[in-house]
């Protein structure tokens, strides 16, 4: 079952922006081709494993890359981790795309591919084994790996489904 989020405030954290891609599209019109760029922004706080994704599209590329900021900056949310890495094995998917998230031990560092890493960096999980399934399309490739961020939970919240105390799991 989806948990509700609360919006986080971005003015809090020290967030970071990471451009995971940049994209040259047309539009062909009556008098010919409109040119503008579309970028795929990652932005988060590694300290505060707080992290969003957000897309953004204009004439020029510094313009594309300040709208993906601030649209990023509106949808952030918290990771639930355990130390330096998540707390369990957890498949996320979008579209045709499947994103594999592994927990590592200590010192392994991020084992990731591109659009992946820049979440995973940026969220500040520091050991992780990922496996990037299907699509390479980043677009696709990142709302997966969201979706995978999203389905984590922390040990308090499964014992108390389970109706148990933390220590007991």
């Amino acid at each position: 079952m989806p948990t509700v989020t609360k919006k986080l405030d971005a003015g809090h954290f020290q967030l970071k922006d990471q451009v995971v891609s940049i994209n040259r599209v047309t539009k062909v019109v009556k008098g010919g081709k409109n040119l503008s760029f579309a970028a795929l922004v990652v932005v988060g706080d590694p300290s505060a494993a707080v992290v969003g994704f957000g897309s953004g599209k204009a004439k020029e590329v510094p313009q594309a890359i300040r709208k993906g900021i601030e649209s990023a900056k509106k949808n952030l949310f918290k990771v639930n981790l355990t130390q330096t890495t998540i707390p369990h094995t957890v498949l996320g998917r979008f579209g045709s795309g499947m994103v594999l998230l592994k927990p590592a031990p200590e010192g392994t560092g991020v084992i990731a591919g591109g659009a992946v890493r820049a979440v995973m960096t940026s969220a500040g999980i520091q050991n992780v084994l990922t496996k990037s399934i299907g699509t390479t399309n980043p677009h696709n490739v990142i709302k997966a790996t969201f979706d995978a961020l999203k389905q984590l939970k922390n040990r308090a919240d499964v014992a108390a489904l389970r109706g148990k105390s933390a220590e007991e799991l």
